[in-house]
């Protein structure tokens, strides 16, 4: 019996760097882990592009944008975080007597850059 390999299969040398990012000390999480969340990650891109580009072959321009930005979103900014984060405090200390404009801080945190 041959063996077919599947058409989500990562190069051998993608395989090599997992292995040597997972084997470093400063990694967070456990080897296997590691190389498993990599691999998760480079199949469902591998998957949706895929996708987007079986979509964009039939003409389907907008909506195989509007799949990739649904299913891989942008990180939320610095900016955005502390925005959320601040939403958080208001809504928890609202109750407690607060002796910093909180107000002040917001307006500071929406005049920055992304």
């Amino acid at each position: 019996m041959t063996e077919q390999q599947h058409p989500i299969t990562p190069p051998p040398e993608l395989v090599q760097q997992w292995i040597e990012n997972a084997a470093n000390p400063d990694y967070e999480s456990d080897y296997e882990q590691a190389i498993a969340t990599q691999a998760a990650r480079w199949g469902a891109d591998q998957e949706l592009e895929a996708c987007c580009e079986w979509l964009q072959q039939r003409d389907y321009y907008t909506p195989f944008n509007q799949l990739r930005t649904a299913r891989r979103p942008k990180a939320p900014s610095l900016k955005e975080q502390a925005l959320d984060s601040w939403d958080r405090l208001r809504n928890e200390a609202w109750c407690e007597e607060i002796d910093f404009d909180l107000d002040l801080v917001r307006r500071a945190l929406e005049q920055l850059p992304e």
